[in-house]
């Protein structure tokens, strides 16, 4: 255990985290996401919701200020999205900026390109996100 550091966080995502640079993109894929078939490296996180997750990680991770830092699912013609999930989730990252909605093959596409998926275990339907990492600024 590390002070300040959540106990939802392992050790292997908080080396993950430290390790990606600015730009890269990370995947909290919920517990229906084909993390393991869309081919980056895959971390699970059993048993923690999104939202919790996203929470934990706030403090140690910057969100791009340079380009779109945060994308989710579009519903597939006759879903509804709960907006609620979207909103734990703004609330959890502390972010009122825009989130864009990509269907579910363009969502996919680009998960794929990704550092890494964490495979949580979110319930709610359209529950993935994906996070672009910024540039921590100055102390």
């Amino acid at each position: 255990m590390l002070k300040g550091i959540s106990p939802l966080i392992s050790p292997s995502l908080l080396k993950l985290l430290c390790e990606m640079g600015h730009g890269d993109e990370i995947v909290f894929g919920d517990a229906h996401f084909p993390g393991h078939s869309i081919g980056p490296l895959v971390l699970r996180a059993d048993g923690i919701r999104a939202a919790d997750l996203l929470r934990a990680i706030q403090p140690l991770f910057e969100l791009d200020s340079y380009a779109q830092p945060v994308y989710m699912m579009a519903p597939v013609r006759g879903d509804t999205l709960n907006p609620e999930v979207e909103q734990s989730y703004r609330d959890a990252l502390q972010y009122t900026g825009p989130i864009e909605r990509l269907a579910r093959g363009d969502f996919y596409r680009r998960a794929a390109q990704a550092h890494a998926v964490v495979m949580t275990s979110e319930t709610a339907q359209y529950g993935n996100i994906i996070l672009k990492k910024g540039v921590t600024p100055p102390a």
